[in-house]
């Protein structure tokens, strides 16, 4: 098995819809620290498991200064961004979202 990881920093706003007050529910902005990891039983024709590039297209692309509440069509919460990041990604079995130094989210594929 061959894997690999990369990690990009995104920046975007969001604001969460919770069923408590909650200061996150207005629109604030985050440096998240997304760290993607796939993996490939087999390399593809070009020796790799994913171009890293791709990954950048696939995810920084369309988050990086972003309103992410119009690009996930889910609550955006850390949680939900690791889930839309790895829906991204075909070979992708797990991503980590940082919000912040103390805070992360890990989205991993039950097999």
């Amino acid at each position: 098995m061959f894997y690999i990881k990369k990690t990009i920093e995104v920046s975007g706003a969001h604001r969460l819809v919770l069923d408590y007050p909650s200061k996150c529910t207005e629109m604030h902005g985050h440096n998240w620290i997304i760290t993607i990891h796939c993996r490939a039983k087999e390399l593809n024709p070009n020796g790799m498991v994913i171009d890293f590039s791709e990954i950048k297209h696939r995810i920084f692309d369309k988050l990086d200064h972003k309103v992410v509440n119009d690009v996930i069509p889910y609550n955006p919460t850390s949680e939900n961004i690791a889930r839309w990041c790895q829906e991204q990604i075909e070979c992708c079995y797990r991503v980590d979202v940082q919000e912040t130094s103390g805070n992360v989210a890990t989205y991993e594929v039950d097999e």
